[in-house]
């Protein structure tokens, strides 16, 4: 309640102010609070292998699936339309590439993902059905924190993996941005000339700080989970804590935390 509270506050001290510059200031301290998470900070020094990556992706296909099946029903609102870049953005196709390679052609039956996923997802679909220019927060810091950390985090993936070639790296791949500097640019420029209320800028607003408070909710509650299955397994077989169990529940989890540090890592360059 706090956060929504800081996210009025915010858009009432800039009035005038461009919307992607309020969703920036609005969302600040949930920046630092995710930027200072153990696990992205380890994502960003490689330290993640081939289970917890494909894990990875079969999250962020469920919340692509929901953003981008939202945004296509609704590419005619007139919140939705200046934003709507399928032929730039979208995302869902790389992911669909990646998952086959990595799962083989049945890869659908074998996408798991946690209720927080789904949780995150029926958000998505629920404004997407009430409120569509609430899908403005969400598309914002989804694409262009992936844009920006598309190539860095592509290379750390590449390189943490032992991967040769590009194969199973189409997400972080963006082939429709000639360059993402401009196209940044353009899309904030769009995004800033979208006629709202101030009733829906300050609903806007306080989405986008949802949009991290749900991630950070899941990435909290994985990470605790983290901790008791580790030490728990340590315990069992006489391993050392940080040693990390096979088991499916383990590789869920940590799959899951990675996706939510590379929504953090993207982010900050946005």
């Amino acid at each position: 309640m706090e956060n929504m509270k800081s996210a009025r506050n915010n858009n009432s001290e800039e009035v005038g102010s461009d919307l992607s510059e309020q969703i920036k200031a609005a969302t600040k301290d949930n920046h630092v609070r995710a930027e200072n998470t153990e696990l992205m900070l380890s994502y960003q020094k490689g330290q993640i292998n081939l289970q917890q990556y494909k894990v990875l992706l079969c999250s962020l296909y469920e919340i692509y699936s929901a953003l981008e099946e939202e945004m296509d029903r609704n590419c005619s609102h007139p919140a939705v339309a200046p934003i709507y870049f399928p032929q730039e953005l979208a995302r869902l196709e790389s992911l669909e590439q990646d998952l086959e390679h990595f799962f083989g052609f049945d890869w659908r039956k074998k996408v798991i993902v946690p209720a927080a996923t789904f949780k995150y997802q029926q958000r998505l679909r629920q404004i997407g059905r009430e409120n569509p220019e609430l899908l403005v927060a969400h598309a914002y810091t989804r694409y262009l924190g992936d844009l920006s950390g598309g190539q860095v985090l592509g290379k750390i993936t590449q390189k943490s993996l032992g991967l040769s070639g590009k194969e199973g790296l189409s997400f972080f791949s963006f082939p429709g941005v000639t360059s993402p500097n401009r196209f940044k640019q353009l899309y904030r420029s769009r995004m800033n000339a979208i006629e709202l209320t101030e009733r829906q800028r300050a609903a806007v607003l306080e989405e986008a700080v949802s949009a991290f408070e749900l991630n950070i909710q899941v990435f909290d509650d994985l990470q605790k989970m983290l901790s008791v299955t580790t030490e728990t397994a340590g315990q069992s077989n006489g391993s050392p804590a940080a040693v990390l169990p096979s088991s499916p529940i383990m590789q869920l989890t940590v799959g899951v935390c990675v996706a939510l540090a590379t929504i953090g890592v993207g982010i900050y360059a946005m």
